[in-house]
């Protein structure tokens, strides 16, 4: 089933994680939309600029790739995405973003979204 995955922090550095992340996601066949600061194409799509606070429908997972030093100014965007779930990859975990979340209704997942891909956990 796909999944569609808007991916915070996007970009269009290939040694990035969230490039990576965004190929792989692509390859298991899972919907993405690339949300960030700069502007550029991954994987076909464009990048989407946060500070537009662009409006996505049918979110299944927002999938964090900035640190919590910037996520606080981004909460209520990523919050009115109204995902069934968001990811915090490894660097980006933060209590207080988790707390929110599922508060929200929403899961909050500290992992890895490559390693749930290959793990078919996805």
């Amino acid at each position: 089933m796909t999944k569609k995955t808007v991916i915070i922090g996007a970009t269009t550095n290939p040694t990035r994680y969230a490039f990576i992340a965004a190929g792989m996601l692509s390859e298991y066949n899972h919907e993405i939309v690339p949300v960030g600061i700069k502007s550029g194409v991954v994987y076909g799509k464009e990048i989407l600029a946060i500070t537009k606070r662009p409006i996505i429908a049918d979110v299944d997972t927002v999938t964090l790739y900035i640190g919590p030093q910037h996520q606080l100014e981004h909460y209520d965007y990523i919050l009115s995405l109204n995902p069934k779930r968001v990811i915090f990859n490894p660097g980006t975990e933060n209590a207080e973003f988790e707390k929110l979340i599922t508060d929200s209704g929403a899961e909050a997942l500290e992992a890895c979204t490559l390693v749930l891909l290959r793990s078919n956990q996805y």
